[in-house]
């Protein structure tokens, strides 16, 4: 694996000032981890344009994925400074109107892979999944 550049905050905000890009991340930082499938689902966007965007986050060294079986699962990368990740949090409770759509497709969602764990409850933003 190369080795990442310091994350700077140009680089994170530029990373996050394409709406996909944005949700998925806001999504992932509040449940912690998800895979390709429930990002396509949740964010409302075709698999090849999901992925293109999480290659580009991974390549940035916002997200690290980990495949299981023929899922591919996604989270925030372990090294991520805890001045971005309080970003995330912020920007995330201060906009639960934006990402509200996004969970109940989440939740609603009716084909998962047979290892995701349930959605945590899409009304408290504040307490997302124990990390891993």
């Amino acid at each position: 694996m190369p080795e990442l550049t310091p994350l700077s905050p140009s680089k994170l905000f530029k990373a996050l000032g394409e709406p996909t890009r944005l949700a998925t991340m806001l999504l992932i930082d509040q449940q912690s981890e998800l895979c390709v499938c429930e990002l396509t689902v949740a964010v409302g966007v075709s698999q090849p344009k999901i992925s293109r965007h999480l290659a580009q986050l991974r390549a940035q060294g916002l997200l690290l994925d980990e495949r299981r079986g023929q899922w591919i699962y996604y989270r925030l990368h372990p090294t991520l400074p805890d001045w971005s990740r309080q970003l995330l949090h912020i920007t995330r409770n201060a906009n639960t109107d934006f990402l509200q759509p996004m969970l109940v497709r989440l939740e609603t969602m009716t084909t998962k892979p047979p290892d995701c764990r349930p959605v945590i409850d899409n009304t408290s933003f504040n307490h997302p999944r124990s990390t891993l």
